[in-house]
């Protein structure tokens, strides 16, 4: 059994936002054998064939984004005998607990006892059950609840948070700025969580470098589903220009020269996709490139909004996020990229734009920024909401050069 939070708070959109949701939950266990994905007064619900399926599909719809709670229960006919023996079963897997109470409701009015009715039924059960156990009504360690609703009874006990947000496919599409790194990937699940389509793009430091970090890439997108299905991830071979850019400009602004062109491309390829964002894993002042300053000379090369959902993030408080969703130890594997090659021994912190422009004119940016464009890859995953452009490569006005 699904609850959720925010998507019931949507008003006249709420169905729309459970579709997706339910679609969401579908595509998460298609591995499973899902025999029905329902609504139920406020909560959905996902029954299973086999039920060797069910632990393992708990894990899984527990990281679907959306998801507030998920909870294992037993259905049964609206006979006391029937969901007494439920009751008992749901607090006998609950684990180890010396207190419990039950907490009863009904979705309509049709059947003869009360919501107090019930807690005192189902109480009486589970004390002559569990003898040896106490009821405690305030903060007990296990809650048996019981809901009545259309003609049947659903008890559960076991019940785990979810990542809760909203589910993906509700929000939109932005194009993230994904390496083998710590940091981006959990600004892409972030994202995700809120109910973007994220479509990563991997600047990989090919052919000055190995294209070890574009497997990890894709290991990090196999990590993230199934609850979070990355459909296509592009991966830009960036290594020959930014020797270029380090030829041509002041080693203390090729960072920043670095970052405009990748913002440049980036842009270029949520036009195609039809992204309405860019989303990177910059944290405020955590490296050069991450000072306000450096931040407003890049943004200004783009003309989309700019999310960076870890500004006021610590690295620390990435790290557990990582290590919740699965990531770190992917990131934590060594592998040359874009963001390692040719880096000056000290980087400017403080840009002034005056010497920035000077130097995006020191090379042929607008050239640069159309030769990758046309040299750009991109690799397709299994994913229920993500739609590819119809037609990637013909060229359209809106990816011309910026005048």
């Amino acid at each position: 059994m699904v609850h959720y939070h925010e998507v019931g708070l949507k008003g006249k959109n709420r169905a729309h936002f459970e579709r997706i949701l339910m679609d969401s939950i579908k595509a998460a266990c298609a591995a499973f054998s899902i025999s029905c994905v329902t609504r139920i007064s406020g909560h959905i619900l996902v029954t299973f064939s086999r039920a060797e399926d069910v632990s393992s599909a708990f894990e899984v719809i527990r990281k679907v984004p959306g998801v507030a709670r998920v909870s294992l229960a037993y259905h049964t006919n609206r006979e006391p005998d029937e969901y007494g023996r439920a009751a008992i079963r749901a607090l006998s897997e609950a684990g180890v607990f010396e207190t419990f109470k039950v907490s009863a409701k009904r979705s309509n009015t049709d059947y003869p006892l009360t919501s107090m009715d019930l807690n005192r039924q189902v109480g009486e059960v589970l004390c002559e059950a569990f003898p040896d156990k106490k009821v405690k009504m305030r903060d007990p360690d296990v809650t048996v609840n019981v809901l009545v609703v259309q003609g049947s009874v659903y008890v559960y006990a076991r019940s785990e948070r979810g990542v809760g947000g909203l589910p993906v496919g509700s929000a939109g599409k932005v194009v993230t700025l994904l390496s083998s790194g710590i940091d981006s990937p959990v600004a892409t699940w972030m994202l995700a969580r809120r109910g973007a389509v994220c479509v990563p793009v991997h600047f990989s430091g090919r052919p000055q470098t190995a294209d070890t970090s574009e497997y990890l890439c894709q290991d990090i997108i196999a990590a993230l589903a199934p609850a979070i299905q990355i459909g296509r991830l592009y991966v830009v071979p960036f290594g020959d220009c930014q020797r270029e850019i380090s030829l041509a400009c002041p080693s203390d602004l090729r960072v920043i020269m670095y970052r405009r062109v990748m913002y440049a491309v980036a842009e270029r390829i949520a036009k195609i996709e039809g992204a309405k964002a860019i989303v990177t894993g910059e944290s405020l002042g955590q490296v050069a490139s991450q000072t306000l300053e450096n931040i407003m000379a890049v943004n200004e090369v783009v003309d989309i909004p700019v999310f960076r959902p870890l500004i006021g993030s610590d690295k620390q408080e990435i790290i557990a996020r990582a290590e919740a969703i699965g990531t770190y130890e992917i990131s934590c594997e060594t592998a040359p990229d874009c963001c390692t090659l040719f880096m000056p021994r000290k980087p400017e912190t403080h840009a002034k734009l005056d010497a920035v422009h000077a130097a995006w004119d020191l090379f042929d940016h607008e050239a640069m920024i159309e030769h990758l464009v046309d040299a750009v890859e991109y690799i397709d995953f299994e994913s229920g909401s993500y739609k590819p452009p119809r037609m990637l490569r013909e060229r359209h006005d809106e990816l011309a050069p910026r005048g």
